[in-house]
């Protein structure tokens, strides 16, 4: 996350500026774990795989994510911290300890925090994974819009496109949504040309689409973020506190942070406003639209004079 903050101008100075905790952001994904850097900000928590009370993450995936959003980096002192360290976190567990999920656990959880965004003072919504294609394609209509309908109560909902690229047209279903900010993967050349980097399988628009999708694109290979495996040793050092990964499902929490982080210092904006600010203030990467969308997003400009 370090060289993350770094390219996309999230600076210390940035952050600490704007430090407040007003904003929550829920987690719609595996769940969260208990980790030094969540400290006492994880506010909700709610099982729809296996209805379990106490907080959990049996895959990690979820508790990942969760630090690209909001860790502190406490366990690395401040090096692995999010992109907004101190926002509260709201989690919904909607998929099992392989990373899947279905149809109706992600519509319980949408409506979860339909339910909630008040009482938890949710203002973004972060869903960084992909859900099966179990059921009709008349039951998928119906979780988009409820999708859309969390859009249309005020909530930024951030999705990730997928990592079924470089074909056209293989957006995942929920960042389809014309209304979500929909995010892709680009590295804006940090790692050479490498093979394995995540903007050459992240999922692109098609040409036939009336909007640009992705969105935004945002770095996504080897993020380093909270491990779920985080313990203290004997001594007290933490072992296994941060892990890599890849995929658009790092790249959509980093897009959640920096607009959790321009809520803080803006919290009047409505999620319309946000959108256009963060695309109107991305920067282009010379690539198709349908990989890149409107560019890189630029933290340090979207969180300019408004």
């Amino acid at each position: 996350m370090h060289r993350v903050r770094k390219q996309l101008g999230c600076s210390d100075l940035l952050q600490n500026e704007i430090a407040t905790s007003n904003i929550t952001v829920a987690v719609l994904d595996t769940g969260i774990g208990m980790h030094p850097d969540f400290d006492n900000r994880v506010i909700g928590f709610a099982d729809f795989v296996n209805g379990k009370q106490g907080r959990y993450d049996d895959s990690g995936h979820g508790t990942h994510v969760a630090g690209c959003i909001g860790g502190s980096g406490y366990a690395s002192g401040g090096l692995y911290k999010g992109m907004a360290p101190t926002c509260h976190l709201c989690v919904g567990k909607v998929l099992d300890h392989k990373g899947e999920g279905s149809i109706e656990s992600m519509y319980r959880g949408l409506l979860w925090v339909l339910q909630n965004r008040i009482r938890y003072q949710i203002r973004v919504l972060n869903i960084s994974v992909g859900i099966g294609q179990d059921g009709t394609g008349e039951r998928m209509a119906e979780l988009i819009g409820l999708l859309d309908a969390v859009w249309e109560r005020g909530i930024v909902v951030v999705c990730a496109a997928g990592n079924n690229g470089p074909e056209e047209g293989t957006i995942s279903p929920l960042g389809s949504s014309r209304k979500v900010i929909t995010v892709g993967c680009h590295e804006g050349g940090y790692f050479g040309n490498r093979k394995d980097l995540c903007e050459n399988y992240s999922s692109r628009g098609s040409h036939t689409m009336l909007y640009r999708k992705p969105d935004v694109v945002a770095p996504g290979t080897d993020i380093v973020s909270c491990d779920v495996k985080c313990r203290r040793g004997s001594s007290g050092e933490y072992q296994h506190a941060y892990t890599k990964k890849s995929g658009t499902s790092m790249a959509t929490p980093i897009v959640s942070g920096s607009v959790a982080l321009y809520l803080q210092k803006y919290p009047f904006m409505n999620n319309e406003q946000v959108k256009r600010k963060m695309i109107y203030s991305a920067k282009d990467m010379g690539d198709s639209w349908n990989k890149q969308g409107w560019g890189m997003i630029d933290v340090e400009k979207m969180c300019s004079a408004y």
